[in-house]
């Protein structure tokens, strides 16, 4: 009874640390690290019970919580830091930055980005640029995925290309900057992955767009 006592408070630790207070609110809030936190503790109490002698089930239940809970945690933390660093340096600027479970999604629509029909980089943009430059040094254990996407005005060998120059305008500026081009990859999905309907100006515009994926990166 006391070690499951034990495993319970050890849960509760991890639950209890990636809580929050809302500034807003003044509420207590969990945040993802914590959620990821309880998952690989649950995980790895079963693992440590079902490898453990039955005399040591208790002990090895402990075990596991621990290290399962400490494991899943750790990527979650960070992504949880460099989501609000992101949102504090990108407040403002037009930029949308998605969170889906590990991943981090930043879409920069076109028009803060490329003058129409073309992949130099919009003199006004370069400032929002900068700001993630400072984030990913800060931030360098992420793979910088960048992804061009147009409307379909236009033949699809245009928009392919447009795509993918613009994508690669943005990687060989984040290069020059001193982001490791190890990290950075850059394609384009010309009017493949429509967000919205091309059938009006609107949402043309939503279409025309630069995605930044930062996931883990592979070891």
């Amino acid at each position: 009874m006391k070690k499951q006592l034990m495993i319970v408070a050890s849960l509760s630790t991890l639950l209890l640390a990636g809580c929050t207070t809302n500034p807003y609110t003044g509420e207590r809030e969990t945040g993802k690290s914590a959620i990821y936190g309880l998952g690989g503790a649950a995980v790895g109490a079963v693992i440590g019970a079902a490898t453990s002698g039955s005399d040591d089930r208790g002990k090895g239940a402990l075990i596991g919580a621990t290290v399962g809970g400490a494991a899943g945690a750790g990527y979650g933390f960070y992504a949880d830091k460099q989501e609000a660093r992101l949102r504090q340096e990108l407040q403002g600027t037009g930029v949308q930055v998605v969170r889906n479970g590990d991943n981090l999604q930043l879409v920069m629509p076109g028009n803060i980005t490329f003058a129409s029909g073309s992949s130099d980089i919009s003199s006004s943009f370069y400032t929002t640029l900068n700001s993630l430059v400072k984030v990913f040094q800060e931030f360098d254990k992420n793979g910088v995925e960048i992804v061009g996407h147009t409307d379909s005005t236009g033949s699809n060998d245009l928009n392919m290309r447009l795509s993918r120059d613009r994508a690669q305008s943005v990687a060989s500026y984040l290069v020059n900057q001193g982001i490791s081009g190890a990290r950075i990859s850059a394609t384009g999905a010309g009017p493949s992955q429509p967000i919205a309907s091309n059938d009006s100006e609107q949402g043309r515009a939503q279409n025309r767009r630069v995605e930044i994926n930062l996931r883990p990166m592979q070891r």
